[in-house]
């Protein structure tokens, strides 16, 4: 599990395409790699990367075809930066949301614009995911915890603040971009809850 708030900016230095996959090796920036082991899992834009080689200052990690289906991790390139944030340990405290670092589907930036020291972004996302985005209610874009400001059918709206434009790479992010999304896992929790029910009460 992770909380969303991204701990290090980082960078695509290696990627090898496989006929199932690809193997991806990225340097960490200011990430603590002290605590962090073979076999750990680190979230790299979001999504959930177990380490299979590591350095002082890299990692690598196998990124599955599902993985590559479902992300923007296909059409990144040596280079790039990404968001890291290591897994959530049990003394921690959390400070964003839940977030399982599987990514549901891909958004697409359809306006940015400044309001004061703010970006206000707003997103196209997949129509099967409308249901669970709600106003005031949590989402993750590229591994960042964010609240929906506002959504109005398939499109919704966050608005970034100075330190996390600066601390991620959201406020890279340019009006035709894609990006990841996971949402909230409570409310697919909840409505697997409530099928549930209306299926034993029929």
């Amino acid at each position: 599990m992770f909380t969303g708030i991204i701990q290090a900016i980082g960078q695509i230095s290696g990627k090898i395409a496989g006929d199932k996959g690809a193997e991806f090796a990225f340097t960490t920036g200011n990430l603590d790699l002290s605590s962090v082991k073979i076999g750990d899992s680190i979230a790299v834009n979001g999504a959930c990367l177990t380490v299979i080689e590591l350095g002082d200052d890299y990692f690598k990690a196998d990124v599955s075809a599902e993985t590559l289906k479902l992300t923007t991790f296909d059409d990144l390139t040596l280079g790039d930066n990404v968001n890291l944030e290591k897994s959530l340990r049990l003394n921690q405290g959390i400070d964003g949301h839940l977030v399982s670092g599987h990514i549901d589907e891909c958004g697409t930036v359809i306006d940015k614009v400044a309001e004061g020291k703010s970006m206000r972004f707003e997103i196209s996302a997949p129509k099967s995911l409308v249901k669970y985005i709600v106003k005031k209610g949590s989402i993750t874009l590229n591994g960042v915890s964010l609240t929906v400001n506002n959504i109005v059918a398939d499109v919704f709206a966050v608005n970034i603040v100075p330190h996390t434009l600066s601390a991620t790479t959201i406020g890279q992010l340019q009006i035709g971009d894609a990006l990841n999304l996971e949402v909230d896992i409570i409310a697919r929790h909840l409505e697997k809850l409530l099928n549930n029910k209306n299926h034993n009460e029929k």
